[in-house]
């Protein structure tokens, strides 16, 4: 039975996209589209070469897999996906603007702010413990500050 699927590798390749493109719907992300659209274009090689080599077909796949990831991450780069909450899924953006509390006095340029319910280090103008800062930006996990 495995030598009738094999023998149409075109079908086996078909069908593996198929898949890939049922993941992706079931699966958070964007990734899984490209390897199923390379797997279309393998199908659609093996049809017309029925006779290429395993070795070559998983070498083709490969290929077209990188191609078709780089090809989706330029065009995701190039053309954005608009959103009602750009930040959603970056923490440090979001906390930019908000008004913090100075846990440890920022001295020549460093100390630590209390951002919701942990400590966060910090770097900014010196401050007093107890003071309200505003954070401008984060370097990292450093939040950077201003005084209000």
């Amino acid at each position: 039975m495995l030598d009738g699927i094999l023998s149409n590798m075109a079908l086996v390749w078909l069908i593996g996209a198929v898949l890939l493109a049922i993941a992706e719907l079931l699966v958070p992300g964007i990734f899984l589209i490209f390897v199923a659209i390379a797997a279309a274009v393998l199908a659609a090689v093996t049809f017309a070469f029925p006779d290429l080599p395993i070795a070559v077909q998983l070498a083709v796949f490969a290929a077209w897999s990188v191609m078709t990831v780089m090809i989706g991450q330029s065009w995701y780069r190039d053309y954005p996906v608009d959103s009602s909450d750009p930040h959603l899924n970056d923490r440090a953006a979001r906390l930019v603007g908000q008004h913090v509390t100075v846990t440890a006095p920022i001295v020549s340029g460093r100390g630590r702010v209390r951002i919701g319910d942990g400590e966060w280090p910090a770097t900014g103008p010196d401050s007093p413990a107890g003071a309200t800062v505003r954070i401008v930006k984060f370097d990292g996990v450093t939040a950077v500050v201003e005084k209000v």
